[in-house]
């Protein structure tokens, strides 16, 4: 069944010239073009065609990803982000990404730019691997490990290399990068239907960023197997999507795809980790989880591996302003855990006489039997009193209760 999706918009067709307005407002650091609404375009506050004398790095695309592109519009990252309409390629006259549109527009645009002067090179990011290698002429889809692209070519312009030696690694970059992405939904574009396409009990495999259909449609399955599909997928030997081998060094993205709670990707990031270090034998150097690039409301995740070395790491630990580039996660990865340290124990003389169980009487039964009875009770009423919880609190109590009546009838085993 289909339904007018709930949305916290005015217009629809309103919403991205809406969203730029308060992102600006939210982030001083960012302004935008006096076009709107037809030139849609967001760049840093502190730079100045009369004065800048360092590489650009403009990326863009359409609506609806966010916080990608605009998000990472900021010093050390990107100088300037296009936008177009929700899912839409923006027009050749307002513009690092690849969906076929994109690529058109921004390749034309830079043409363009080129016949009036200007220093142009375009760097194409094809991130996808839910597919084997593409014959055609679009090319493997960009999807998150755009951003990591983004984040090595802001720092390598921020660091005063020419435009030749910053595309140069861009492009490298974008060699190294990977992903694939799982979906339990699909999305809901500001005033349309909410469509059921999937039904319940179903994930696809491999979906793309605007609701495209992926690889497979398949039963919903705990998201271990599901994280060791998708690595086993973009480690693949038979695509070699990727150059990475036992030995590599990689950093990790989780990325949530819009409506998947932080919860669930850093469950995503604990099968992660060690999956790569253990089962394929990869160095995991830093690991980003959060959403990076999302498809408006889609339910799911994706993951991105880059390999790195030095240089890498350097560029994507430098400094950025961009206010949704991850902090905290640059550096090396220290143990994840910590041994609890143990209180002194002081033995005594009484500490070695051994004690004799209490003998239980017959009351003692009669009480046991009851308490049983009721923890059982408890058990046995855990969906009816979290319903009943629903329409006063938070709809844990049965929850709650059932953990407690669990825990009972485990320490009365002894």
């Amino acid at each position: 069944m289909s339904f007018q999706g709930k949305k916290l918009i005015n217009d629809p067709d309103d919403v991205v010239t809406e969203f730029i307005e308060g992102l600006v407002e939210t982030y001083p650091g960012l302004q935008y073009l006096d076009g709107l609404p037809q030139v849609k375009v967001v760049l840093r506050a502190d730079v100045s065609g009369a004065t800048y004398d360092k590489v650009a790095v403009i990326s863009g695309g359409g609506s609806g990803h966010e916080p990608a592109q605009t998000g990472y519009v900021g010093e050390g990252m990107l100088t300037a982000a296009v936008c177009g309409d929700v899912f839409a390629s923006p027009p050749v006259d307002s513009i690092l990404a690849n969906y076929t549109g994109d690529r058109l527009n921004f390749g034309l645009a830079a043409e363009q730019a080129k016949s009036e002067g200007y220093d142009v090179e375009t760097v194409v990011v094809g991130d996808d691997c839910a597919f084997p290698p593409c014959q055609g002429i679009t090319g493997r889809r960009g999807l998150a490990g755009t951003i990591l692209v983004h984040k090595v070519a802001g720092a390598a312009a921020a660091s005063g290399l020419s435009l030749a030696e910053v595309t140069a690694e861009a492009r490298h970059a974008s060699q190294m990068v990977g992903t694939m992405g799982v979906a339990l939904s699909v999305c809901t574009l500001p005033g349309h239907v909410t469509s059921d396409r999937l039904g319940p009990g179903k994930m696809e495999l491999g979906l793309g960023v605007h609701g495209e259909p992926g690889a497979a449609v398949t039963d919903l399955q705990p998201v271990d197997l599901v994280v060791s599909h998708v690595l086993k997928q973009i480690l693949s030997p038979e695509t070699q999507h990727l150059p990475i081998t036992k030995g590599s060094r990689v950093v990790l993205m989780i990325n949530g795809l819009g409506a998947s709670p932080m919860m669930e990707l850093m469950i995503i990031a604990r099968k992660a980790v060690p999956e790569l270090q253990l089962e394929h034998g990869i160095a995991v150097e830093r690991v980003y989880t959060g959403s990076f690039m999302t498809s408006l409301d889609m339910a799911g995740f994706s993951i991105s591996l880059m390999k790195v070395n030095s240089e890498i790491l350097e560029r994507l630990d430098a400094p950025t302003r961009a206010p949704y580039w991850p902090i905290g996660v640059d550096g090396g990865r220290p143990p994840a855990k910590i041994p609890v340290p143990m209180p002194p124990f002081h033995p005594t003389g009484n500490d070695e006489i051994a004690v004799e169980p209490q003998r239980l009487n017959r009351m003692d039964y009669i009480i046991g039997a009851a308490i049983e009875a009721a923890a059982n009770a408890v058990i046995n009423l855990k969906d009816t009193l979290n319903d009943y919880d629903r329409k006063v609190g938070d709809g844990d109590c049965g929850s709650t209760m059932f953990r407690g009546a669990t825990a009972i009838l485990e320490d009365m085993k002894w």
